[in-house]
Order: C-alpha cells, then structure tokens, then sequence
C-alpha cells in the first residue's frame, strides 16, 4: 500500500508554488545525520518508499530511521488521447513539496560512515539535489 493520507478535505488540489526555503523542518529534531535537500520540486510516495528501502536494507536492522516528509498532495493527470476542456483528470498520485533546506530523512545509532553511505543511496532514488548533514555540522552553524 502506497503512502497517502487516510482522508483529505479536497480530493482534487490546484498545483501551488514551490518558491522561497523550507520555514519548517529544516534542522536535525531526531536523530543525529540527515538528508537536506537543496533543491525544490515534488518527490512522489514511490521514491519516498525507495528511499525507506533503500536505507533500510544498507542499516541491517541496526540504527533508526525516521522519514520526516510525506505525500499530502494529490496529482492529477488526464487520460491519454483525451480532448481539451470537460473538467481537471483524476487524482493519479501523491506527491510532498519540498523546498531548499528540508531535512527529509533522520537517522541514529550508527557511525557516520554508514549513514553517509546509507543517505548516498536514498540521494540516488531522489530528484532533486540533497545533501547529508551532521548533528556536529549543524550547531556550528
């Protein structure tokens, strides 16, 4: 089962704007390496789920993982080789906006090798730039 929300107020949403940086979620809250992203754009559910898995499998059940975004935004999309006009298509996906400086995926209880390693693979899975952060790198400023 795809990640999604269990109910929305709106089942169909206008596409929005994806400028200025991330105001909320852009330090470490968790654990003690990340993933920010430097880029902006939407990340569907399924490359969110790549990510989880790949991390997942490189930890070997050791360490945590928390995933700190999730796909609220439905994505609609008409039928192929359908004419202009009669109304907006049907939500086909879901997607999360992310803005420069989100911190998207936390971990801890693991050296910073492996997490480096770790986050080098969720970053191959993303579409947008990202970069791994340290708790250390993060107090300093």
């Amino acid at each position: 089962m795809p990640l999604m929300p269990k109910r929305v107020k709106y089942r169909k949403v206008q596409r929005g704007n994806r400028k200025g940086q991330a105001n909320a979620g852009n330090e470490l809250n968790f654990g003690d390496y990340g993933l920010k992203a430097l880029g902006r754009g939407w990340i569907k559910a399924s490359q969110i789920e790549a990510c989880r898995v790949a991390i997942n499998r490189h930890l070997k059940r050791k360490g945590r993982l928390w995933v700190r975004l999730f796909p609220d935004k439905p994505v609609t999309k008409k039928p192929l080789e359908v004419r202009m006009g009669k109304g907006k298509g049907d939500p086909e996906f879901w997607v999360a906006v992310v803005r420069p400086g989100l911190v998207m995926f936390e971990l801890s209880g693991v050296t910073e090798a492996i997490a480096r390693d770790s986050m080098r693979l969720a970053a191959s899975k993303l579409p947008t730039r990202s970069c791994f952060i340290t708790r250390r790198q993060a107090s300093r400023g």
